[in-house]
């Protein structure tokens, strides 16, 4: 293989599932190291990970899925790292496949789930609408923004991992920050499970979080894909009040002009942000 794997794996109150994920993991002998981030558990999730032979690491109250991942992903001294969920959902078995993608030349492999994966309708389609957002921001496609499992190189990971929230969002976050920095990303399929105990995630609050990330990201990386739409909105809408109002007035009025001139001002803001943006990350091209 030529290089070391580190499972991180980041862990809250995921005590029914978290020794078996642990021992799958052991057996199969697929990494160097396994490392569980108890992100607070208060039900002995790092204790049964502990005898099950990982090596864990306490935050001493919890601060966030994504705090975790970048408190493991500083620890871990593999090459490689392969993220995956404690709730039982990710299957180990599918490491060997994720590494092998990894080894063909990408620098990150994401395990893209299957439709009748995800763990509700509702969570479906969210998923959707955010892979077709952030194809549009990245121009690539994306398949599956928000999965969990996920195989990287550990030295391109760390450039971003200031970037990172500390909530549920990092999946989002790296991939598009992968996407548009120019690096290699694949996807494998991977079927998974249902979860053990009860998900972290609350759907409006976290949903909402997701849609300011995928914004925050595509500004940061590709301003004009947000200004440019925005600009062009306002022109038309200015455009098409003065119809109306010529039509029906005879006259230019002061609701155009701002619209007119908004819209300009916006198309200038995204400008002088896509210039910045290319100095920030010349260095990383």
């Amino acid at each position: 293989m030529g290089y070391s794997v580190s499972i991180v794996i980041p862990a809250k109150n995921e005590a029914q599932s978290v020794g078996q994920l642990i021992k799958q993991i052991r057996d199969g002998g697929w990494a160097s190291e396994i490392l569980l981030v108890d992100d607070g558990s208060t039900d002995g999730t790092g204790a049964i990970a502990q005898e099950q032979g990982a090596v864990v690491i306490r935050h001493p109250y919890s601060k966030g899925n994504g705090a975790a991942i970048k408190t493991g992903a500083r620890s871990a001294s593999g090459d490689v790292l392969v993220f995956m969920d404690a709730d039982g959902q990710h299957q180990p078995t599918d490491i060997p496949r994720l590494l092998t993608r990894l080894s063909d030349g990408y620098d990150m492999v994401v395990g893209a789930r299957a439709s009748h994966g995800q763990a509700n309708l509702g969570r479906g389609l969210a998923n959707t609408f955010y892979n077709l957002l952030a194809s549009y921001m990245t121009g690539q496609k994306v398949k599956d923004l928000t999965s969990g499992f996920r195989v990287v190189k550990r030295d391109l990971f760390l450039r971003f991992v200031n970037l990172l929230p500390n909530g549920f969002s990092y999946p989002t976050t790296s991939t598009m920050a992968f996407f548009r920095a120019g690096y290699s990303v694949a996807y494998e399929p991977i079927d998974v499970l249902s979860r053990k105990g009860k998900s972290h995630i609350n759907p409006i609050k976290d949903g909402v979080r997701f849609l300011l990330i995928i914004f925050k990201v595509g500004s940061l990386y590709s301003p004009l894909k947000l200004f440019v739409p925005a600009s062009l909105a306002l022109f038309l809408i200015g455009a098409g009040y003065y119809g109306y109002t010529f039509l029906s007035m005879g006259r230019f009025t002061n609701m155009s002009a701002l619209m007119f001139t908004t819209s300009f001002l916006v198309f200038l803001v995204g400008l002088v942000s896509e210039q910045i943006t290319a100095l920030m990350y010349k260095d990383q091209e």
